[in-house]
């Protein structure tokens, strides 16, 4: 920010307020409403399931069964394609070997690939894990910004021009910008942080490495993003692991439904993707992890002695808005679909357990489990819920990234990074079987007034 930007923003700040006020006085519609022109706020019924709005063979995220007419809820289900995501997770570390890149085949082609198959589509992606000539030094070097997130949505935009063919809409050229993308986003993200932390940090040093065409998507990103370029195999397979768990979550979750809602207008990748990356910046949506971590945090502050007493009460201050952001929520607790549990952190728990084990860390592993038993019946009890309440991926997301030595600021991003895939599957299924711009209904309810000329008004 420059001398005038800030001389302008203390210049108006009390109108500005003011008319802020304005905004809030004439913006207030009566909650009564919604009932009556039965709005499904949200896009969601008043169960919290949500409004069927489009059909995909993408994925699907499951936890209810209906058995004669009766709906039940089960342990949540995530599939890929089809293919369970856990049973992906357990055959590819069964045959040790990374799979992140076979993950974005299936989303993106809909069938498992040969070994044939695989190796020459890593090889492309490889190829693809390129920037433009003086990219790094023109747009991610002249104006580094604090929030990753945001960086990457200008540096994707600003791809755009360094498009021979942006604006086509063709399968094959949206598969093209699909696939570049994909190995491009880690670059962006790794080299974005290593420019900002080169001009506001006191190390004063700037690394940039090229990518390994070796390496798998996981290995690069640990291998561009650290000094020394070092990382362990199991570091390498728990980043892949999170990568193929965000890979893709239905078509309705927020980012995804942007991405469809863009793409329906016509629009180009770029602006699609930068959209997508918009939403999904939101701390209720891909930002949750990083609430999770300073969630945590607060309650090592505050509960030096972390008993089961002590955290029992702690977590009812935050329930009851007397604690942490006092939101009254428990951050990385509940989902919006999943009810018994979410398979994405069942895993994750799993593979944290082993990170905690090789870097000493069981105790804060301890402590999160603790947090999650003792939410889950707090938050049953308050809002007497008759359905269970269990942790969701960002509950340990943060946490696997922090063993790994990942910065903060690159959490979100990492999300990005793996959901990228997701959204260039639904672009293209969109493309493919859609047709209809997307346009929901909004009811107008305010009263018709005739209009008031200058003279008249008060």
């Amino acid at each position: 920010m420059d001398f005038n930007e800030a001389n302008l923003i203390v210049k108006h700040s009390h109108r500005i307020s003011e008319l802020a006020k304005l905004t809030s006085k004439n913006n207030n519609i009566d909650a009564s409403l919604y009932e009556k022109y039965d709005v499904k706020r949200g896009l969601r019924d008043k169960n919290g399931k949500g409004v069927l709005c489009g059909l995909t063979e993408i994925s699907e995220v499951t936890s209810w069964e209906v058995k004669d007419g009766v709906r039940t809820p089960i342990p949540g289900v995530l599939c890929y394609r089809g293919y369970n995501v856990k049973d992906i997770v357990k055959n590819l570390v069964g045959e040790n070997r990374f799979g992140f890149e076979e993950t974005c085949f299936l989303l993106l082609f809909g069938k498992l690939p040969t070994m044939g198959e695989l190796s020459e589509f890593s090889e492309m992606l490889a190829e693809f894990r390129v920037l433009p000539r003086n990219f790094v030094r023109d747009v991610i070097m002249k104006s580094p910004s604090k929030d990753m997130m945001n960086m990457l949505a200008r540096c994707v935009l600003n791809l755009y021009s360094y498009d021979p063919d942006p604006d086509t809409v063709s399968l094959p050229n949206v598969l093209r910008q699909s696939l570049s993308l994909i190995a491009e986003l880690p670059l962006i993200a790794a080299y974005s942080y290593r420019a900002y932390r080169y001009y506001n940090s006191s190390d004063g040093s700037l690394i940039i490495h090229k990518p390994v065409a070796e390496y798998s998507h996981a290995q690069n990103i640990l291998h561009i993003l650290r000094k020394d370029s070092a990382f362990s195999d199991l570091e390498a397979k728990v980043l892949d692991v999170c990568l193929i768990l965000h890979a893709d979550h239905g078509g309705g979750n927020a980012s995804t439904f942007t991405t469809h809602l863009a793409t329906s207008t016509g629009t180009d990748t770029y602006s699609s993707t930068a959209a997508s990356l918009g939403s999904l910046k939101g701390p209720k949506h891909g930002g949750a992890n990083i609430k999770v971590m300073q969630m945590f945090e607060n309650i090592r502050e505050n509960v030096p002695n972390p008993t089961r007493q002590n955290l029992t009460e702690y977590l009812y201050k935050m329930l009851n808005k007397k604690a942490f952001d006092r939101t009254g929520l428990i951050y990385g607790m509940g989902h919006a679909i999943y009810t018994i549990s979410d398979p994405r952190a069942e895993v994750l728990e799993k593979y944290a357990a082993m990170l905690a084990d090789e870097k000493g860390r069981g105790a804060e592993l301890e402590l999160y489990n603790n947090v999650a038993e003792i939410a889950s019946k707090l938050i049953c009890e308050q809002k007497n819920l008759d359905k269970p309440v269990n942790p969701n991926v960002d509950f340990y997301s943060g946490f696997v990234y922090s063993m790994l030595n990942l910065p903060e600021a690159l959490y979100t991003p990492l999300f990005a990074i793996a959901r990228i895939a997701g959204w260039s599957a639904h672009r293209m299924e969109e493309i493919a079987c859609g047709g209809k711009i997307i346009r929901p209904a909004y009811e107008c309810v305010i009263d018709r007034r005739e209009y008031v000329p200058m003279k008249d008004r008060k």
